[in-house]
C-alpha cells in the first residue's frame, strides 16, 4: 500500500508538506502542490480511512458538484442533474446540487460544512486538481468522467473507444477518406474537460487504423465560430466529404451554414452528430448520431456512489449509433468549401 512518505519521498518534500497539501492548513506554493498533487495522482495513493462508507449519520442527501464553466453544455448538464435527481429519489435521497466552481480551496470549506452521503464531481478534468482534496474526504466520492492518470477513486464514464469505433467503420464503408472534426468550445479544452479531449483521441485513433485523415478544430456557439470553424477546416482539408460534430450546440446552425454555401447533407457532406436523441432525431434533418447515454448514466453514478464498496472501479457506458438520413456515400470529390 502506498503511504505518505511515499508520496513525499517521489515528490521530494517532507511527509509534512503532503499532509498540508491534502489538509489545506498552511499556505503551499503553486509548484511544490502541483508536484504533489502529481505523485498522489500516479501513485494512486489514498489517505488512512478515507474509505469510510458514509459520514457517521446518514442524511438521506447526495452531494452533487457540478461547476457551471465556460464552454459548458448546460442542456446536458440539466438532463444529467435530472437523472441523479430521479435516481437519487428511487433511493430514498434527496440532491444537493452545488454549481460554484471555487477551486481547490472553495472545495474544501463547501465540503466541510456540507451535510452528504456521497459526492459526485462533475467535469473532470484530465489532470484535475481536486482529486487530493476529494481524496480526503469521509463518504464515497464518483467522478463523472477519466482523468488521465489513476486516482483512487471510482468513476464512471463513456467508453468513448467502442463509440468511435463503430462511427469511423460506419464512415468508412461509405467511402469517405477524409473526416473533419468540429470540436466542443476552446475553454473546454483549455482547462482539460475530459469528454472532449477522450473522444478527439479515440476518434483520431480509430480513424487512423481504418486509414481514414482527420482535420480538427474547436468550434464555438456563435454563427460566426462556426463559419470560422467551416473555413479553417475546409482550408486545411478541401477534400473533407465528412464532418464529426462533438458540439451539440451548434447543430442547428452547423446544418444552416452549410446550406447557405450551397451544400447539401448528405449528398456533399455527411454530419455525424455526438449527441443526445433529442437532438439529432429531430426535423428537416435527422441525424446520424452517437447517443450520448447521459440518462443512464446519471443512474450510474449514483448507484456507484450510495452502494460503493472497495476498490474503487471505473464503469463505463457505450454509446449506440443510430444511423439517420444525414450520412450517404462519400462525395467524388469535396465540394464543401
Amino acid at each position: 500500500m502506498v503511504t505518505i512518505i511515499d508520496v513525499a519521498r517521489a515528490a521530494g518534500v517532507a511527509p509534512s508538506t503532503v499532509s498540508y497539501v491534502l489538509n489545506g492548513k498552511r499556505p503551499i506554493s503553486a509548484d511544490t502542490r502541483r508536484q504533489v498533487e502529481q505523485c498522489i495522482r500516479q501513485l494512486g495513493y489514498r489517505p488512512p480511512g478515507r474509505r469510510t462508507p458514509a459520514p457517521r449519520q446518514r442524511t438521506g442527501v447526495l452531494g452533487l458538484l457540478a461547476p457551471l464553466r465556460p464552454g459548458a453544455n448546460v442542456s446536458a448538464l440539466t438532463r444529467f442533474v435530472s437523472a441523479t435527481m430521479v435516481a437519487a429519489r428511487a433511493r430514498n435521497h434527496d440532491l444537493l446540487l452545488l454549481t460554484h466552481d471555487a477551486g481547490v480551496s472553495g472545495l474544501r470549506r463547501t465540503m466541510a460544512t456540507a451535510v452528504a452521503d456521497a459526492l459526485i464531481v462533475m467535469d473532470v478534468q484530465s489532470s484535475d486538481p481536486r482529486i487530493p482534496a476529494l481524496l480526503t474526504l469521509d463518504r464515497p466520492v464518483v467522478l463523472v468522467g477519466e482523468p488521465d492518470l489513476p486516482t483512487g477513486l471510482s468513476c464512471v464514464g463513456v467508453d468513448f473507444a467502442a463509440a468511435v469505433d463503430r462511427a469511423v467503420r460506419h464512415l468508412a464503408n461509405l467511402g469517405h477518406r477524409s473526416v473533419g472534426i468540429v470540436g466542443a468550445p476552446l475553454p473546454a479544452y483549455a482547462r482539460g474537460g475530459n469528454y472532449p479531449r477522450r473522444f478527439t483521441r479515440a476518434f483520431t485513433a480509430a480513424a487512423g487504423s481504418q486509414g481514414l485523415r482527420t482535420r480538427w478544430r474547436p468550434c464555438g456557439d456563435s454563427a460566426e465560430a462556426v463559419d470560422s470553424c467551416l473555413d479553417a477546416l475546409l482550408a486545411e482539408g478541401p477534400d473533407i466529404t465528412a464532418l464529426v460534430v462533438e458540439n451539440e450546440v451548434v447543430l442547428p446552425l452547423l446544418v444552416e451554414r452549410l446550406h447557405r454555401r450551397g451544400r447539401r447533407v448528405p449528398e456533399d457532406v455527411s454530419l455525424l452528430a455526438v449527441c443526445h436523441d433529442d437532438a439529432a432525431d429531430r426535423p428537416p434533418l435527422r441525424l446520424t448520431s452517437v447517443t450520448l447515454p447521459t440518462v443512464e448514466l446519471g443512474q450510474l453514478a449514483v448507484e456507484t456512489a450510495l452502494g460503493q464498496v472497495d476498490p474503487p472501479a471505473t464503469r463505463l457506458l457505450a454509446p449506440e449509433l443510430t444511423v439517420r438520413e444525414s450520412t450517404g456515400p462519400a462525395a467524388a470529390t469535396s465540394s464543401c468549401a
